[in-house]
């Protein structure tokens, strides 16, 4: 068995089509069938039913795919290890981030990050959180930037809290209001990212917390469109700061609250039980340094954790 014949059973597991598979690791179809034919002899199973529009994975194949991504998960740890000694940060950091941080967080941190580490490839997934998790347990995912994350398993730290405002249309009645109070909120329409999201979760416990069942006009699966939608007057929406910070929108105002203000946990997490490079390391203490409750360039949305709220988070 061979390191290769696993990694084409991978892609044709992925790909669940081994003409796909084949130009994916770019080799030859004939070769890549040949392989795999090998490696389902050496095994004594076939791996996979090669049905005429599909090809999947047989029982013995599933089983077979749980021990094969660990192996190839190791093959990688370990190649990061030999990297290791070359004494730089090398090999590649895959870098995850929830669609409501990347776009604000990640231009900021990635060019001085490429900057002082020119030898390390970059690769950024942009995916709500339980998909993130996922790839941290899998080794797919080498360190990810977060809101809340129920795993107690993976080693988090902490780049503070941030605000949530109130986002409202031009002409509103509320945008006389230099702060918004919660009860101002009551008959208002509502647009909501999608329920994967935790900023969706978030803002339905804030409301619920305060008395407020808002009717909801929308669901979306990006704040850009929930914003552009607000501005068309059709409805309000509670939005992170860092978006106000760097979006310019004509179209609508993002208000305050006078008390009390809805915020988010922003952290880095990693799991404890996959090596970590001397890329991930350093992309890790780069964003604790710029913007955790230490940092020395802090947004303007994001403070320090009180001490009440990192209690909270060790629990």
């Amino acid at each position: 068995m061979e390191i290769h014949q696993l990694r084409y059973f991978e892609a044709v597991a992925d790909e669940g089509n081994f003409s796909r598979a084949a130009e994916k690791m770019h080799v030859a179809q004939p070769s890549l069938s040949q392989q795999i034919q090998k490696l389902e002899a050496e095994v004594g199973q076939p791996l996979f039913d090669r049905l005429p529009r599909a090809v999947l994975l047989t029982e013995a194949g599933k089983r077979f795919h749980e021990f094969a991504q660990r192996i190839l998960s190791n093959v990688a740890d370990a190649q990061k290890c030999i990297d290791e000694f070359k004494g730089q940060a090398v090999g590649k950091l895959v870098i995850g981030a929830i669609p409501t941080i990347a776009p604000y967080l990640l231009p900021r941190l990635l060019p001085r990050f490429q900057q002082r580490h020119p030898k390390a490839a970059v690769e950024v997934i942009e995916d709500v959180t339980e998909s993130l998790a996922r790839g941290l347990e899998d080794g797919e995912v080498d360190v990810a930037l977060v809101s809340t994350c129920e795993s107690r398993e993976f080693l988090r730290q902490s780049l503070g809290e941030e605000a949530l405002l109130v986002a409202v249309p031009m002409g509103h009645r509320l945008t006389r209001k230099e702060r918004v109070a919660w009860r101002d909120l009551k008959h208002e329409h509502f647009l909501a990212l999608h329920r994967a999201h935790c900023l969706s979760r978030q803002v339905e416990e804030f409301c619920s917390a305060h008395g407020l069942q808002p009717e909801l006009s929308m669901r979306g699966a990006q704040l850009t469109t929930i914003v552009g939608m607000v501005e068309a007057g059709l409805g309000l929406s509670l939005v992170p700061q860092m978006m106000a910070d760097c979006e310019a929108n004509k179209g609508c105002r993002f208000l305050p609250f006078a008390g009390p203000v809805p915020t988010r946990e922003l952290n880095i997490v990693r799991n404890p039980l996959r090596f970590h490079s001397k890329a991930a390391m350093a992309f890790t203490g780069m964003a604790v340094t710029c913007f955790g409750p230490q940092g020395n360039e802090p947004i303007q949305s994001l403070r320090p954790l009180t001490e009440s709220n990192q209690r909270r988070n060790q629990t």
